[in-house]
């Protein structure tokens, strides 16, 4: 695939997304949202891939909407332009049925907030910084944030971030649960890795339904959440590499999963 706005690769089981507008601090124009789309759709089919990163090129993870490029159309619809950009994205990144790390190498704001917050989980730089800086420019939430940030903060202190537009530094995100683990920058990469590696040859079909029972328990009763589980008990436990798992116990050995 080729692409004029990100940089896509695959290796070992990983694909890595890389937001490549680097002048602009990975700020989102049309042809981002539409190719990180296109490429969240096809690591999702791939079968040989079992884990995404997501992370930016340069500096900054990714600084939001581009406002210069939005300026040029001062009449745009702002519902259209969620609706029909970043939504999607959301979406996606919330249902594909595979790990999403993110590998936050900086500054995430606005929009990128939010893409990192979607994440399944997020390895930060210590010198990353993650802002909700929507309300400087008089505009609120957008791309989940309103979703993702109260459950991971707190209504509180979501409040605070979200209107006031505070930088939160990695070690701050990380105290208050919005990222998983803060390493030093230039062990960014090999923390990745590690995480990536585990990932690569875990079983990915049930991970996928561990993702889902997890989405659906936002806004589910424990009846639901107790029937779901069985649910997806019945899919896991029909799968390989569930008989492997069990196979690899017995023998004593480590399993050699397959993702399905």
């Amino acid at each position: 695939m080729e692409f004029k706005t990100i940089l896509y690769s695959k290796e070992s089981g990983v694909a890595t997304i890389k937001l490549n507008r680097p002048e602009v601090y990975n700020a989102c124009n049309t042809d981002l949202t539409t190719e990180l789309r296109s490429a969240l759709k096809a690591a999702e089919k791939d079968t040989e891939v079992r884990v995404v990163v997501l992370t930016g090129e340069g500096k900054a993870f990714c600084s939001g909407q581009d406002l210069k490029d939005s300026s040029k159309d001062p009449n745009r619809s702002f519902s259209d332009s969620v609706r029909d950009r970043y939504n999607p994205i959301i979406v996606t990144m919330r249902n594909m049925p595979k790990p999403i790390i993110c590998r936050l190498n900086g500054v995430a704001a606005g929009a990128g907030c939010s893409f990192a917050l979607a994440c399944d989980m997020i390895i930060a730089s210590d010198q990353a910084k993650l802002v909700e800086v929507f309300v400087n420019i008089a505009l609120v939430l957008d791309s989940g944030s309103s979703f993702f940030l109260p459950k991971l903060v707190g209504p509180a202190k979501a409040f605070e971030l979200a209107t006031m537009g505070t930088k939160v530094t990695a070690e701050e995100a990380l105290q208050m649960g919005m990222v998983s683990r803060v390493v030093p920058h230039d062990q960014l990469d090999i923390e990745v890795k590690k995480v990536t590696d585990y990932y690569a040859q875990a079983p990915t079909q049930a991970i996928g339904l561990i993702k889902k029972m997890l989405n659906k328990s936002h806004h589910s009763t424990l009846e639901e959440m107790l029937e779901y589980e069985a649910y997806c008990q019945e899919i896991a436990g029909a799968g390989a590499d569930h008989k492997e798992g069990v196979q690899a116990f017995l023998e004593k050995r480590k399993p050699d999963f397959k993702g399905n």
